[in-house]
């Protein structure tokens, strides 16, 4: 029997209709053999950092995983590319994101994916949603829970 890797995702939207585009993702995951273990709840997120743009919608998805995490980064960036994303730039709006936030207990660095996300500790719009999803899981770098790193965050921008 194969074990499916718990890994978590994080969905992010503001052009379109946001929040479509994210249950739309979350359910192209499960027909691209991605199994969706839950969801968090939607959420509305003030942009941090880039040009002036309307906010985001934001979730984070517990999925399992049969593969490895370079796997996973093509089936999100052919879900995001059905979606029409373009990556114009850091912190520029898109249609849709999906980032690997974590992968099982695994640490990557490669060129083109590092795991755990660099950033997703110091981003609200990540860990209120992850708490949701996941309060006692462990960052394989820090050892903090979600929920010890949510209360550690500098990040004060709104999740609503």
């Amino acid at each position: 029997m194969v074990s499916l890797v718990r890994s978590f995702l994080g969905l992010g939207s503001n052009e379109g209709e946001p929040f479509r585009r994210i249950e739309s993702a979350l359910s192209e995951l499960s027909k691209r053999g991605v199994p969706v273990v839950r969801a968090s709840s939607l959420y509305r997120t003030e942009p941090v950092g880039g040009p002036p743009q309307d906010w985001y919608a934001n979730a984070v998805a517990e999925v399992g995983f049969e593969g490895e995490p370079e796997e996973l980064l093509r089936v999100c960036q052919f879900i995001e590319s059905l979606h029409g994303r373009k990556r114009e730039g850091k912190n520029a709006p898109r249609t849709l994101d999906l980032d690997i936030l974590l992968f099982g207990d695994r640490i990557l660095d490669s060129p083109d994916l590092t795991i755990p996300h660099p950033r997703f500790r110091d981003r609200r719009f990540v860990l209120v949603p992850m708490v949701e999803v996941a309060p006692d899981f462990e960052d394989p770098i820090s050892g903090l829970t979600m929920r010890e790193l949510l209360s550690r965050c500098p990040d004060r921008s709104a999740v609503l």
